[in-house]
C-alpha cells in the first residue's frame, strides 16, 4: 500500500474526490479527510448540519426536497458520514474522518505539537509537502489522503488529481508572500482571512 494526499480549496471539491475514491472501488476504511471549519461551515449544535450558513439544518432541506439524508449533505456516504469536529494546533477546527485525523488527533489529545505534520509524515508523506498540506489547511483548506494498493496509484490520483490544487505551485505562492514552513504555534486564520483567501484563489482560476 502507498499513501497518496491531494489538497482541496474548498470542502465540496474534496467530497466530490472522497464520493468518486468510493465509488472507484477504494474502501472508506483505506480514506481520510480533514477539512478546515475556521468559518464554521459544519455545525453540530443541537444536531445541526448547515454546510450553507442558512440557518436551516441541510437534512432538513434535502428531506423537504424529496433527497435523502445523505445528499443532503453532498451525498455523503461511507467516509463522509462519519464525520466529527476536532482541533488541530496551529490550524484550528477542523470536520475530518477517516484514519489521518484518528492519528492526527491522538497526537494533539497527547500533547504533541504539530500533530497534522506528524500523521502526514509517518503516512509517508515528505516533511517539505507535509508543511505544505498543513498550510493550505490552516487557510481554509481540504486534505483526502488515501492508502492504495501500489499498482493501483496512478488510477486513483488521477480521481484527485481531477480537481486538487497543484501542490508545488500552491508551496511556491506560500513562500512568495514570505512563509517559510508550517508553524503550529501560529494563531489559525479566522473566518474572514480564510474568506479573503478563497476569494483570490477563485480569481486566479478565472483568470487563466
Amino acid at each position: 500500500m502507498t499513501t497518496i494526499s491531494r489538497l482541496f480549496d474548498n470542502y465540496p471539491a474534496a467530497e466530490r474526490a472522497v464520493s468518486e475514491l468510493e465509488a472507484a472501488g477504494l474502501p472508506a476504511s483505506e480514506i481520510s479527510i480533514v477539512s478546515n471549519n475556521s468559518d464554521k461551515w459544519y455545525k453540530t449544535r443541537d444536531g445541526k448540519v448547515d454546510r450553507d450558513a442558512d440557518g436551516v439544518d441541510d437534512r432538513a432541506e434535502g428531506a423537504a426536497t424529496g433527497a435523502g439524508v445523505g445528499a443532503a449533505i453532498g451525498g455523503a456516504t461511507g467516509l463522509l458520514t462519519g464525520l466529527g469536529l476536532l482541533a488541530i494546533p496551529g490550524v484550528g477546527p477542523v470536520v475530518a474522518a477517516g484514519w489521518l485525523a484518528a492519528t492526527a488527533a491522538g497526537a494533539a489529545a497527547g500533547g504533541v505539537t504539530g500533530g497534522i505534520i506528524g500523521a502526514l509524515t509517518q503516512a509517508g508523506v515528505s516533511k517539505e509537502d507535509a508543511d505544505v498540506y498543513a498550510e493550505g489547511l490552516r487557510r481554509g483548506g481540504t486534505l483526502v489522503s488515501a492508502r492504495v494498493p501500489d499498482g493501483e496509484r496512478a488510477r486513483f490520483e488521477a480521481i484527485l488529481d481531477r480537481s486538487a490544487v497543484n501542490l508545488r505551485e500552491r508551496g511556491a505562492a506560500y513562500r512568495d508572500s514570505g512563509w517559510t514552513g508550517f508553524d503550529p504555534s501560529a494563531e489559525p486564520y479566522d473566518a474572514e482571512m480564510i474568506r479573503r483567501e478563497r476569494e483570490m484563489y477563485d480569481r486566479q482560476r478565472a483568470a487563466e
